[in-house]
């Protein structure tokens, strides 16, 4: 909110000036109010292995982020550029393998990698579309570059907090947010049902689009059952879909009927017990086998995972020089890899001082913190490392970029990060906002609501105060 005088940013000042005139009483009976509206709402996320209980209401701050428009032009622009290289990697890959001929990318690093299918190899996508959605996490750092700290391909969440975020904003400060020009993101369901039809079997009728959610324990389930009424499709479960002669079907009370599409928010590995995984429950027998035969689409393609690899996050930066032939507009933080023996000398014997990721996990899991860390976590990351190296990064601590944050009875300054929300379709959009995660806990850099941290209403301007 701050220059490094003091004095709040130019698009700022309006909502400095309301929060000076603001009773902190009023602010807090503000606050309750969303509160309790998402309580009513059922705006909850799922924590698992928790003694208190695992359904948790999303901590929500009402001091919302707010971008210029100029400074979302280059961000869009980086965006749309990335994900555009991210599908012709996995077009690449999974056809001639020219970026790995060419020695661009290691060919080890993509056969040695967790999401690789080589089951999927030489397979028509729909569209040629391999992501059509993804959830990329910006960072800023000290000079207030942005930075892309990781990529998420498979499944991304937190698309219905974005949303219902902006919805509590327009209620708890109604002629702030009208006066501010914010540009609007409750178009994001529209847009993704367009992008979902899009890639449908069927172009000459309406297609049938369904959402395939792990069901009710799944933590993200809330977000499953948003976005299938938002849409205005039916949500399901693998055991309400049937597959006959290499057709996916839906059961209702009035018979079977053909489904086109399946936004699945379920991991490859549960899709279809018949070729994946004997004992997932989750997923429906044949589905890959009508899938193989062009008579269903699956969003996101199976095998989007490679790039979700946080090793193959390294490589990004080429791809886009390689595919594109244009710099990167976004620049990824700086990584070493464990896999190479000159990078993993030096993350041994720097440990303690950088940020260690296993290459696959997520939601803040699977990570130690140098600095933060005690000694005999340092020792246990270093023989995790050492013994396997190719499912470990690292790079150095970044500050994230602070932003004034309701702790209590006062105003403090927490570590943020942005995650937008891209959709590829016949065109590729980014949203104008997205989800800016908040670092609850004081000193913490771990943004992730599974790890105690929050969210605040993203503000993108049409203008650039």
């Amino acid at each position: 909110m701050y220059g490094r005088d003091g004095v709040a940013r130019p698009h700022y000042r309006r909502l400095y000036e309301r929060l000076a005139t603001l009773p902190k009483e009023e602010f807090e009976q503000r606050r309750a109010a969303v509160d309790l509206a998402f309580l009513r709402r059922g705006v909850t996320f799922t924590v698992y292995d928790n003694p208190e209980g695992t359904e948790k209401i999303f901590p929500f701050d009402l001091i919302p982020r707010i971008i210029p428009s100029s400074e979302w032009t280059q961000l869009e622009a980086g965006l749309i550029q990335r994900v555009n290289a991210l599908n012709l990697f996995l077009h690449d890959i999974y056809h001639e393998q020219k970026i790995l001929k060419d020695k661009v990318i290691p060919a080890a690093q993509i056969l040695s990698a967790k999401h690789f299918r080589r089951e999927f190899m030489n397979f028509k996508v729909p569209q040629d579309i391999y992501v059509h959605i993804c959830g990329s996490d910006l960072i800023r750092d000290a000079d207030g570059r942005y930075l892309v700290l990781e990529d998420n391909l498979r499944c991304p969440s937190g698309v219905s907090y974005m949303i219902e975020n902006r919805a509590a904003m327009r209620r708890a400060f109604p002629n702030l947010f009208q006066s501010y020009g914010v540009r609007p993101v409750e178009g994001y369901a529209d847009t993704l049902l367009k992008a979902l039809r899009y890639i449908a079997p069927r172009q000459d009728e309406k297609p049938n689009v369904v959402l395939l959610t792990p069901g009710v324990y799944n933590s993200a389930y809330f977000e499953h059952t948003f976005l299938a009424r938002q849409m205005g499709i039916p949500i399901v479960e693998g055991r309400d879909l049937v597959v006959r002669e290499d057709r996916v079907y839906m059961r209702t009370t009035a018979g079977l009927v053909v489904v086109d599409v399946i936004y699945r928010r379920i991991d490859d590995d549960f899709l279809d017990p018949a070729v994946f995984r004997q004992d997932s429950v989750l997923g429906v027998p044949g589905l890959v086998g009508a899938y193989r035969a062009g008579n269903v689409a699956l969003a996101n393609a199976i095998g989007t995972g490679v790039a979700d690899d946080k090793v193959i996050y390294a490589y990004v930066p080429k791809m886009i020089k390689y595919y594109l032939g244009e710099e990167a507009i976004l620049p990824n933080v700086d990584t070493y890899l464990a896999g190479d023996p000159t990078d993993r000398k030096y993350i041994l014997e720097n440990i303690a001082n950088l940020v260690v990721k296993s290459a696959n996990e997520a939601g803040g899991y699977g990570m130690l913190i140098g600095p933060a860390a005690t000694k005999a976590e340092i020792e246990d990351f270093k023989q995790k490392v050492a013994a396997q190296p190719r499912n470990f990064i690292a790079q150095q601590p970044i500050m994230l970029s602070r932003s004034p944050t309701w702790c209590g009875d006062a105003l403090e300054g927490r570590h943020i990060d942005l995650r937008p929300y891209i959709l590829c379709g016949e065109k590729t959009t980014v949203t104008p906002g997205g989800l800016t995660r908040v670092a609850l806990r004081k000193g913490s850099l771990v943004v992730n609501s599974s790890q105690g941290g929050g969210s605040k209403d993203t503000w993108v301007l049409q203008g650039d105060a």
